[in-house]
Formats: C-alpha cells, structure tokens, sequence
C-alpha cells in the first residue's frame, strides 16, 4: 500500500521561480549525495524523502554516480518511488547528472555526446522513470568542445529523457558561453548548480551576477559546508559524521581549530537569533538575491525538519550581517 502524505504539505513551504522559466522550486531541495548508497540503512533513507514530501518539499537530487557504489543511490531512489511516491511523480521535480567518472575506459566521464546519452539511459532504468525534470552536466570538460555538450542536452530534452537542463560548477565565462548555446539551440538552460556556503562565497563576485543576466536559476549546493556550519563537530568528530566515515568526502584534516573557533562564534550569533547554527547557515544562503534554494544532505530525519525551519527566519540586520563577516574574516 503506497505511503499517504499529509494534505497540509504545502502549507509550511516557501517555491521560488527558477529563473526565466515556468518552474518552481522548494526554498529547501534535498540531495542524495551521501546516505543513501547500498552502504547506508535503506530504511532510514525511505522515511527521509517520505518526511521530507510530507514538508512540501518536492525536488530531490541526484546523480548518476552517487552511492557508495556509483549508480545505488539512483537505484535505492528508484525503490522509495515505487513504494511510497509513484502516484505523486507529477508533484516531484527529480533530477540527476552526468560528468564525473561513472564506468571504466574513455566513455565513462567528462562531457561528450556519447557518455551523457548513454549516462542518462542508464539512469532512467535505475529510477525506473520515463524521464527526469532536470539533467545536469555535472562539470565542464577542458577537452571536449562545449557546442558538443549542450548539444547532447538539447538532444536529451527534444528527446523526452527530460524536460529541463542545467550546469554544475561551470565559471561566470562559461556559464555565458553555455546559455548563449543552448538558447541558440531553443533549449534554454533553465538552471546552475555551485556548491556555495558561509565558507564558500566564490559564486557572489560574478556568477550570481550572469545568473541573473542570463535568467537561470541557482540551486547551491553544500551550504552547510558538508556539515561544518553546524554543530556537530563542536565537541570532536561522531563516528556517523561525513568526517568520520570511510567514504565520506569530508576529511578530518578540514576540521582545523581556526575553522571551528569560527564554528563556535557563528553558533553564539545563531542563537541570539534564536537559530540553529544549520538553519542561520541556510537562511543566509536562501536571502541572496538570484538563489533559487537550498540543496541539503541529511542522515536522519531531524535534519530535514531542522532545515525547513530554517524559512521561519530569512532576514537580518545589518548588524548580524556585518558580525557574521567579522567572524568569517577572522
């Protein structure tokens, strides 16, 4: 019997347009980076995406090779959707990628026509979908020329495969370069996804900038700095952090006395504003002008209810502002 959401679960969610185009996207979007590979509980990632929907959020995010192994994540997904979610799949925006390593030899990475094609036909089986929302290019390609590139894209969306596409990790230039393709093909690259955070403000100095000119929207990933801005390494690493895990990616070395003094000072000003250290990181990230939402990871229920909390308080002074930059300028 299929799992039946709560009908207030709309209520509590803030959608935000993604830039020039039809789509709405939850202020809170969840990623199945990490959690939800066959080396993880799949139990408790079911009762994530099932408490997550129940929180109006409707867009989850993958790609082609998150687990542990590479492809599990799709699968396990996959599952969830056909047990619980298969008759709301027109409430769900999913998307996934391509563009990092994901099968042996020379057409399983980067960013030609062949690997991003046949990247997203394995995908689709994995999920067990006719087509997704959103298919990424997961990185830009040094050697591959990028009218190849957004050409697979615009292929994949006359196709069927998905009804949007976007960019990951590409720079203000390149951003540019790939929209002026994609629109000339009459596919519009709808959206980019950076990893941006507190610890993390390269996109502010020109790329939300081109987002803004050229209409695309912007869903950052890693805005809680893959757990740092929070506060579970305040008293030392837990062994089921991304720090303390074998196939994590974030390393112990990351976790320096400089970075958590800053930690701890940032924690002291989230309380003052009656915040979690996570939800006053997610809030600062949901206020920037031109972001369209926040892509958060999580391990167990709590943190997605942590997370949508987060849109009960978006705004600062200028007061909290500048203190925060003192902190991080530290």
């Amino acid at each position: 019997m299929f799992f039946s959401p709560k009908k207030s679960r709309y209520a509590a969610m803030t959608y935000n347009r993604c830039g020039k185009s039809g789509l709405k996207l939850p202020a809170i979007s969840l990623g199945l980076w990490h959690n939800w590979g066959d080396v993880d509980v799949f139990e408790n990632g079911r009762k994530m995406i099932r408490r997550a929907f129940d929180l109006g959020i409707t867009h989850f995010d993958l790609a082609n090779n998150y687990g542990p192994p590479y492809g599990s994540a799709e699968e396990n997904f996959g599952r969830i959707l056909r047990k619980d979610l298969y008759p709301y799949r027109d409430e769900l925006t999913i998307s996934t990628k391509a563009g990092w390593d994901m099968w042996p030899g020379p057409y399983g990475d980067f960013g030609s026509r062949k690997y991003l094609i046949a990247s997203l036909d394995q995908s689709l089986i994995r999920l067990g979908l006719e087509y997704v929302d959103i298919f990424y290019h997961h990185r830009p390609d040094p050697e591959t020329p990028l009218e190849e590139t957004m050409g697979a894209l615009d292929h994949i969306v006359r196709t069927g495969k998905a009804l949007y596409v976007g960019i990951s990790q590409y720079h203000p230039e390149q951003t540019r370069q790939a929209a002026r393709i994609l629109r000339k093909l009459g596919t519009p690259c709808l959206i980019h996804q950076p990893n941006y955070s507190l610890f993390d403000r390269w996109i502010e100095k020109e790329l939300l900038g081109v987002l803004q000119d050229e209409g695309i929207g912007c869903i950052v990933f890693s805005p809680l700095a893959q757990g740092l801005l929070s506060d579970k390494y305040l008293k030392g690493i837990p062994s089921d952090s991304r720090a303390g895990k074998e196939h994590g990616y974030l390393s112990r070395d990351d976790i320096t006395q400089q970075k958590m003094a800053m930690v701890a000072s940032l924690n002291k000003l989230a309380q003052e504003r009656n915040q979690s250290l996570a939800q006053m990181a997610l809030a600062w990230v949901l206020s920037k002008p031109g972001v369209t939402s926040a892509l958060i990871g999580a391990s167990r229920v709590g943190h997605i209810e942590d997370a949508v909390s987060a849109l009960e308080n978006l705004e600062f002074t200028e007061g909290e502002l500048k203190k925060i930059d003192l902190v991080l300028a530290s």
